[in-house]
């Protein structure tokens, strides 16, 4: 989405999403992204992007159910759910970073005139920035539940399937930045330093996270060796 400070052309634009983008083909959505309506944009793109892992990693579960696998089918049942309402999630938080940008247009467009209307304005910009870097937040916890998930599956999965969590990693790590970016970006606009260091500190810590479980992810798919089962709860 549109980040505080920047495309300001594009805010003097009308917000017309009333299709969720989830009921979108995949050639609809792109046809809509290389458009030039204000969304969606980046957020919208990162959020789909790894509501993709997700698919990828539930895919990689439901293969697995196999006899070969069954001392991990505890596990396999339990991230073949988790990966499907990861991506039913993030398709949602797509819709919600377009609307927190809608939000924001609507904040920019309210009069100024006064010195009232002034402060009204600036008061409605600073709730729609915090909202703008809430949603793109919420994306990043949701793609460390991605990788989490896929590096959970890596060497107790069936392995002709096993690439598809290195792609999933790869493709939510990917979402992760882009999300953390318009996190970032919205920061200085929110008009709470606490709150935007906070932020920041927590943005900061989940990348590092991220970047942590992907790369074991992927070096344990690159290895083709197997791992004993994780002990689930009774």
């Amino acid at each position: 989405m549109w980040r505080a400070g920047a495309g300001l052309d594009r805010h003097n634009r009308g917000v017309h999403h009333e299709t969720p983008f989830r009921d979108l083909t995949v050639a609809e959505f792109n046809e809509r992204l290389a458009s030039s309506d204000p969304v969606p944009g980046g957020g919208s793109a990162s959020a789909v992007a790894a509501s993709l892992a997700a698919s990828l990693v539930a895919m990689v579960a439901e293969l697995s159910k196999r006899p070969k696998y069954m001392d991990h089918s505890a596990l396999h049942a339990v991230v073949q759910a988790r990966g499907r309402e990861l991506a039913d999630r993030l398709l949602t938080l797509a819709d919600e970073d377009s609307a927190a940008y809608g939000a924001f247009a609507a904040a920019m467009k309210r009069p100024k005139d006064t010195d009232d209307e002034r402060e009204a304005r600036s008061s409605a910009m600073r709730a729609a920035a915090r909202a703008a870097a809430e949603v793109p937040l919420r994306c990043v916890e949701a793609c460390l539940e991605v990788i989490q998930a896929a590096e959970s599956l890596a060497g107790r999965c069936n392995m002709n399937a096993s690439s598809d969590l290195s792609v999933a990693s790869l493709l939510a790590e990917a979402a992760a930045r882009g999300a953390a970016a318009n996190v970032r970006v919205n920061l200085p606009s929110v008009g709470d330093e606490a709150w935007a260091a906070e932020t920041e500190t927590r943005v900061a810590d989940l990348l590092e996270q991220i970047t942590d479980a992907a790369s074991s992810c992927r070096r344990i798919v690159a290895s083709g060796g197997l791992r004993s089962p994780v002990p689930m709860p009774t």
